[in-house]
């Protein structure tokens, strides 16, 4: 699929998701004030039939104006123009709250003129068990006359509960969100490694064809029946085709590895070694590779404790690798130094060359599988892209880390850390 196609979908199916998500908040929203609404219209019903039966007991005659006012979205007050019984208030407001269905704690007070404060009543469990509040106090009105006071501490809840089918269709929608994010998340995930498994196919192509074709070449010259009379030529093209055919093999080989670290069969065969031995003949499998370049090797091995539980293999392939990309990845002649030292729980390793250097961005990507950094003008450098995800995997599997610091044209430096436990 063409990432034009990808980027549309994407796009178009993130709009709809948004889409349906703004939809979907309105219509909660629009329903959540109907049923405040609602809540409001019946609690103010109530609390004016309680004041009605107030006024009856008490015989004194009703304001002309409603004598329910809604102070906040949850404390109304109610005017009553007389002394009120704490025990009858609230046997009237359970009455009355019952009968409409208002299945709502609530906690009331009332007014004192004498005290000129407000008198906490009580707090009425309708729907919970929680015990009486005690030291509570209620908002005061303006209004100097009698009144008493209801407030509904867990009105939000009660409302969004009796919301079910919107509470139910909004964790469908996440549901959906989640899904499609994760979906999302696959899709790109899979394009990175098509295009990834591509690049390393390329690679791969690349890197057997070149040896392939010398050997090719090489056994066509040794068809010929005269080059018995010519030993040294013969020598020469047979070395030809012996080091290719390592080359060959060397490649291969890196190939199974991997796949064998992909299958987490690492194959460790621990044995007592020595950090500093396995360095040096990492120094010595390259010492071809930079004297050809003209480069140098600056070793200082510090650390005075270097014994260590490991692969002497598989370490030695690290190092090697390491080495291996200080010596390609440098336009000048390589200038690499080695350095060991202790720290309080291990051996620190670091490999520090003059290369071209890695950005900050791929920084964050070299120890990816295939992934290569790009080298700009640097045509001539091959490999597939293993050499850091095999080292990280190695040091990793041996209890330890590996870090890198570089800066463009400034080189880089590889850091090891392996535990001496």
């Amino acid at each position: 699929m063409k990432n034009s196609t990808i980027r549309l979908i994407v796009i178009l199916a993130t709009l709809s998701i948004v889409g349906i998500t703004i939809i979907q908040v309105y219509w909660i929203r629009k329903a959540f004030n109907m049923k405040e609404d609602e809540f409001q219209r019946t609690v103010t019903a109530a609390l004016y039939n309680v004041a009605q039966e107030v006024y009856d007991i008490n015989k004194t005659p009703a304001p002309a104006n409603n004598p329910v006012k809604q102070l906040s979205t949850n404390y109304y007050v109610v005017e009553v123009n007389h002394q009120l019984d704490f025990s009858l208030l609230e046997f009237l407001l359970r009455t009355e709250f019952e009968k409409r269905n208002i299945v709502m704690d609530f906690e009331y007070g009332v007014y004192d003129c004498s005290s000129k404060c407000m008198l906490y009543g009580n707090y009425v469990p309708l729907q919970t068990s929680k015990s009486k509040l005690t030291n509570r106090t209620l908002p005061e009105w303006g209004n100097q006359g009698y009144y008493f006071g209801v407030q509904f501490p867990n009105r939000a809840g009660h409302l969004i509960n009796q919301m079910g089918i919107w509470s139910f269709s909004s964790i469908v929608l996440l549901l959906v969100i989640a899904f499609f994010a994760y979906t999302l998340f696959v899709i790109l995930k899979q394009k990175r490694l098509s295009e990834i498994q591509k690049d390393f196919i390329n690679n791969m192509t690349h890197e057997f064809k070149t040896p392939i074709a010398t050997i090719a070449v090489s056994t066509e010259v040794l068809k010929n029946p005269d080059i018995v009379h010519q030993p040294e030529r013969l020598m020469n093209y047979t070395s030809i085709i012996e080091k290719e055919n390592t080359r060959l093999k060397q490649q291969v080989e890196r190939v199974l590895q991997m796949a064998r670290l992909d299958k987490e069969d690492l194959g460790m065969k621990r044995e007592s070694s020595d950090i500093h031995q396995l360095i040096q003949d990492a120094v010595r499998n390259t010492w071809m590779a930079i004297t050809e370049k003209q480069g140098k090797i600056e070793v200082a091995l510090d650390a005075s404790r270097s014994e260590i539980q490991a692969d002497k293999l598989h370490l030695t392939n690290v190092f090697n690798n390491l080495l291996d990309n200080a010596i390609k990845y440098c336009r000048e002649n390589p200038f690499i130094k080695i350095n060991t030292e202790n720290t309080r729980k291990g051996i620190l390793i670091e490999f520090i060359d003059n290369g071209i250097g890695i950005s900050q961005e791929n920084q964050k990507r070299i120890f990816q599988k295939f992934f290569r950094v790009p080298t700009g003008n640097v045509h001539d450098v091959k490999g597939f892209g293993l050499g850091l995800s095999y080292a990280k995997t190695i040091v990793m599997a041996h209890g330890g880390d590996i870090s890198v610091k570089s800066e463009i044209g400034k080189g880089s430096s590889f850091s090891i850390f392996i535990p001496l436990d």
